[in-house]
């Protein structure tokens, strides 16, 4: 059996960010994912349309004319085929396609609508365009990411858009596919990313309830408040993470460091003394290099990992064993995770160009070769 997801079928409106992460990841675990591309061979916004696209991979594509009746005729019947689908449009565009869930659903009760946006279907801001910055800012988190005395600092958009974003809407179609095989019925998901950006902060508003965690930027022990929780700077320009919090891997960190005698760095948890403390460490990791700090470091309990590149981390030997890392049509990309004790998850395929699987996919609906010409010759399919 090749991943869990083997079996079912998905049907991805092709979109950017959010909805193909969570396309990649349903395909990854053994999902079919077909791909609605424009007949036109965009995709919309600034995607670029490559099979070097690592969020595409793994998918089938077929090109249709959405904006003809054909067009949708032809989408309804394949929907109608599918387990589920994911569409990342402003609210009102699949209704006034005649796509929506209303629709679909008529045609396919146990089907799955998972939709995917920035301020979900509902609230003041739900019309209107946004990006991972704004969702991630309105959901109380972009105020979090920085350091004191300095702006927030957006933490490009793995935030908003795929940890809130295409990751939730993958949990949620996963869990009402799982309602509906229980003998549950089809139903809309609304993944919006000012929500699950939200859920993402649980622990800090539990943090802040508990009275343990400040809303002034950079002063918390998680924030690059504490010295022992932060990047230091090396020799040779490059970087470090220390995270020693326990008290045992702080003491292993300080015996690294050569500052086991230093009484300075005793009271670990005196907030007031964090910013002389992180200048010192400051002043220590930059006498070595990185290479020679992993030397010290590495293979410890201190909490200690170099600051790698996309390029680094896919040559650095723990990655390596794990083959956290895989090749694929000659560029190297994230495998498949989370792995699997009995399924394993298929090998990642290049992202398909729009239209490749057209004639294919619509042959298995029952759409015959003559017919077929004659909707390319209309523009209908490409």
């Amino acid at each position: 059996m090749t991943g869990p997801l083997s079996g079912i079928r998905i049907v991805e409106f092709a979109g950017i960010g959010p909805g193909p992460f969570c396309g990649m990841m349903l395909a990854d675990h053994g999902a079919e994912v077909i791909r609605i591309d424009r007949a036109t061979g965009s995709r919309g916004g600034s995607q670029p349309v490559t099979s070097e696209d690592v969020l595409a991979r793994g998918r089938k594509s077929i090109a249709l004319d959405l904006k003809s009746a054909k067009g949708v005729a032809l989408a309804r019947k394949l929907c109608a085929t599918a387990d589920g689908i994911i569409e990342g449009f402003r609210p009102g565009v699949m209704e006034r396609l005649g796509l929506g869930p209303d629709q679909l659903l008529s045609d396919n009760p146990k089907l799955v609508y998972g939709r995917m946006t920035g301020w979900g279907q509902t609230g003041p801001y739900a019309p209107y365009a946004g990006h991972d910055i704004n969702y991630i800012a309105l959901a109380g988190a972009l105020a979090h990411f920085g350091r004191a005395g300095e702006k927030p600092t957006p933490p490009i958009n793995m935030v908003g858009d795929f940890g809130g974003g295409g990751m939730m809407l993958a949990f949620g179609m996963v869990s009402a596919l799982l309602g509906v095989a229980r003998g549950g019925k089809g139903q809309v998901i609304d993944a919006a990313m000012t929500d699950g950006t939200a859920v993402l902060m649980s622990m800090m508003h539990g943090m802040k309830n508990m009275g343990v965690w400040s809303e002034e930027l950079g002063v918390n022990m998680l924030d690059t408040g504490a010295h022992f929780y932060d990047t230091y700077e090396t020799a040779d320009g490059k970087f470090i993470s220390i995270g020693s919090i326990e008290p045992q891997f702080y003491a292993e960190l300080r015996r690294a460091a050569g500052l086991a005698e230093d009484p300075d760095f005793d009271a670990q948890h005196d907030r007031q003394q964090w910013s002389a403390l992180k200048a010192k460490l400051a002043a220590v990791f930059k006498t070595r290099t990185r290479a020679e700090w992993d030397a010290v470091m590495e293979h410890t309990d201190i909490c200690y990992a170099p600051v790698l590149t996309m390029s680094e981390a896919a040559i650095h030997p723990h990655n390596m064993a794990r083959e956290t890392f895989v090749e694929v049509g000659g560029d190297m990309q994230p495998a498949p995770a989370p792995r699997y004790s009995v399924t394993a998850n298929p090998v990642p395929t290049a992202a398909p160009m729009p239209g490749d699987q057209t004639d294919e996919i619509l042959a298995e609906l029952g759409i015959d070769a003559a017919e077929r010409e004659t909707l390319r010759a209309a523009g209908t399919i490409a």
